[in-house]
């Protein structure tokens, strides 16, 4: 049965090497027959969590800004995918900062099951994204239906297209390949 999928890029450059890791997702999902959103943060205009806990009353967030209809997209969807830099061994601030904005679904009841988490670093070395996992396991701790059903690291990139032929872009895509 298809799935409905969506792909967060939260990288704050566009064409980056984060966002090839969730094309590459993204393709490998459309490949399996599943239903496929990327959205791009770099797109949108998105305001800081102001902290007033309205939208545990209301259901959405009272800033008017493209944060609530993510979140609704990220509520609807069985699977959720993060796409980051990793800037200072953690995830980039425009991924935390839509994760805190998406503050609404913790009173709501949310589709999503599996979340798979890619990043990609300057570093090449393995572990670098240790941090921004564990940032990520948080925000899942906090919806006890859903799992980290994967993650992808691509180390060693830095310019703009620098993950071209990266061994991670094929785990990307057989990783998204891969849902059932």
């Amino acid at each position: 049965m298809a799935k409905n999928v969506v792909v967060i890029s939260t990288s704050p450059r566009k064409n980056s090497n984060s966002d090839a890791l969730a094309v590459a997702f993204a393709d490998g999902a459309k490949s399996a027959g599943h239903n496929v959103e990327i959205i791009r943060l770099a797109d949108k205009q998105i305001a800081f969590c102001r902290g007033c806990f309205a939208c545990f009353k209301l259901g959405s967030c009272v800033i008017k800004d493209d944060a609530p209809a993510i979140t609704d997209k990220i509520g609807e969807a069985d699977v959720v995918v993060w796409a980051t830099p990793i800037y200072y061994y953690e995830m980039c601030g425009q991924m935390k900062t839509m994760i805190d904005r998406a503050n609404a679904l913790w009173v709501k009841d949310y589709a999503f099951r599996d979340v798979y988490f890619l990043s990609t670093a300057a570093e090449p070395h393995e572990g670098i994204d240790t941090r921004a996992i564990g940032g990520v396991e948080g925000w899942i701790a906090c919806f006890p239906k859903s799992r980290l059903a994967g993650t992808v690291f691509a180390g060693g990139v830095k310019a703009p297209g620098d993950i071209e032929g990266h061994e991670a872009l094929a785990k990307a895509y057989a990783m998204g390949a891969a849902i059932e």
